[in-house]
């Protein structure tokens, strides 16, 4: 049958009948992909899998499969695969808990206390991995492709190989054991990329919100965000349902991952968790006042979010770092509407909930509770990162523990003492040309030594890629390609003197210097 749209109405320009058409009487293969339970499910799964498990932070974690995987004694020598290292006894913390696991590949595995400790004593391998090239990966392999260029990375200690995989018993002092991964580097069309080979996975755990008999998945809010790419990506599928209903209540424009990729269906028993719940202030609130020094210490930080508040428009699309970067909604100028992006899939961010708007699938890059405004959309991660390394976030504001003259940063680690993981920085300033990359943080350390410097002596989350430096003494906008920094804005009673004394590089003054 011939169709056309004329005007908006449907117009049939011939019709056509054929004898042989696909069968509609059997709509259910005879072999069901629902098993009873998760511990059917994972029976036949042995030591040494590659397991890719979905969720971000405790948002679409798929417990019940991971609860049921560490009552097999017998499964040990696992590579787990995810965006997180669990937090307690949730997400890779199950598996971390009953000793299955010997390597993890994550973006952001500081959040698990116990897994850094063991890292940094030599006691299991990390493979740190960006977490917008970490979808990516796991992606590409889903998708046939071996491997990519990438902007995110480049000239830092991703693209060198410096972070070890694993250390020798006994942390740091003793040496490293497995050193990190080079890769191979190319400069295209003036830009420099590195080269990163797809992940490939045994077993994927994912959890959905709604999936039919057949496999058809239906995330909720921000809980899809790496279990789409994971799903498609493993040999065995397995999916941990919230709900599972017949095939046909899903209408087909709901879906998110067809049941192709879905291998077999239990039903999720655990409950849903929240890591860090975070309320709306009210009227009704009751909230201890904070001891004299830490209501300084967050007067400091909300006067730097109120300056960096000043730098964005009316319309723009931005992506806030976790930390003092999340203060600067408060501050924006009167009449001033902006789309927050965050990286686990959301578009048009809301304030903090009340109490009764709590939801477990509705978190920000932090693991904080949100709301969406109207007009927000929701998608998975890799997603959210084609949205950022493409250059189509106006702003993106970062916490800093170092920024160079040359805008160099460095906020992600410091090596054999803290390992909180790179998150999804290094793809926030991997297209600075196009997202103008504002660095927030104190001007310097707690013991007096300057932060902005001619040279990073951390390792880089990104070379050349801040635009300007805010701080609670000064704003300086960056030159990249010179290397040199502009004073534009100096705060009330500070002097040039005590500004130089505590920079620990060279900066010029602008003709048209502004106060804070």
């Amino acid at each position: 049958m011939l169709l056309a749209h004329v005007r908006g109405t449907l117009a049939l320009t011939s019709t056509l009948y054929r004898a042989y058409s696909t069968p509609t009487d059997i709509p259910v293969p005879n072999k069901s992909k629902v098993w009873e339970s998760a511990e059917e499910a994972v029976k036949d799964i042995k030591s040494g899998t590659v397991l890719l498990c979905g969720g971000f932070g405790l948002a679409g974690i798929p417990d019940t499969l991971l609860g049921a995987l560490a009552k097999r004694k017998e499964v040990v020598d696992l590579t787990g695969v995810s965006n997180n290292a669990g937090a307690g006894d949730s997400g890779l913390g199950k598996l971390l808990n009953t000793s299955k696991l010997s390597k993890v590949v994550a973006s952001y595995p500081g959040g698990n206390k116990t897994f850094e400790s063991m890292y940094l004593k030599g006691e299991i391998s990390l493979e740190l991995v960006p977490q917008g090239t970490l979808i990516e990966r796991i992606r590409a392999h889903a998708a046939g492709i071996p491997a990519f260029f990438t902007p995110t990375g480049a000239s830092t200690a991703v693209e060198e190989g410096t972070i070890p995989l694993r250390y020798n018993p006994g942390g740091m002092s003793q040496g490293v054991a497995i050193p990190g991964n080079k890769k191979e580097a190319r400069e295209i069309n003036g830009r420099r990329y590195v080269l990163e080979p797809a992940i490939a996975g045994d077993v994927a755990f994912v959890r959905a919100w709604k999936v039919d008999e057949v496999g058809n998945c239906v995330f909720r809010y921000a809980a899809q965000n790496f279990s789409t790419a994971m799903a498609k990506n493993a040999k065995l599928t397995i999916i941990e349902a919230e709900n599972i209903v017949p095939v046909g209540s899903i209408s087909p424009n709901a879906i998110h991952l067809p049941g192709v990729y879905v291998d077999r269906i239990v039903p999720s028993t655990a409950e849903k968790r929240i890591e860090i719940v975070t309320l709306a202030n009210t009227e009704t609130s009751n909230s201890a006042p904070l001891a004299p020094e830490k209501a300084a210490a967050l007067a400091q930080r909300h006067r730097i979010a109120k300056r960096a508040a000043k730098e964005i428009k009316d319309g723009f699309y931005v992506n806030l770092g976790i930390g003092m970067p999340t203060l600067v909604p408060e501050h924006l100028e009167k009449g001033v509407r902006v789309w927050l992006q965050s990286e686990n899939g959301i578009l048009g961010m809301g304030p903090y909930p009340t109490e009764k708007q709590l939801d477990a699938d509705l978190i920000n890059a932090g693991k904080e509770t949100v709301t969406l405004l109207p007009g927000a959309s929701i998608f998975d991660s890799s997603e959210s990162f084609a949205m950022i390394r493409g250059g189509h976030i106006d702003v993106a504001i970062l916490g800093a523990m170092e920024v160079s003259q040359a805008g160099d940063i460095a906020n992600f680690m410091i090596p054999g003492k803290m390992v909180k993981g790179i998150g999804g920085a290094m793809d926030l300033v991997s297209n600075p040309d196009k997202t103008k990359v504002i660095a927030v943080m104190e001007h310097t350390s707690k013991d007096g030594r300057p932060k902005i410097l001619q040279k990073c002596s951390l390792p880089l989350t990104g070379a050349r890629s801040v635009s300007q430096i805010i701080t609670e003494l000064a704003v300086f906008n960056v030159d990249r390609q010179a290397g040199e920094l502009e004073l534009i804005d100096l705060a009330e009673g500070v002097t040039l003197e005590e500004l130089k004394s505590k920079t620990g590089c060279d900066f010029k003054v602008s003709s048209n210097l502004g106060r804070m």
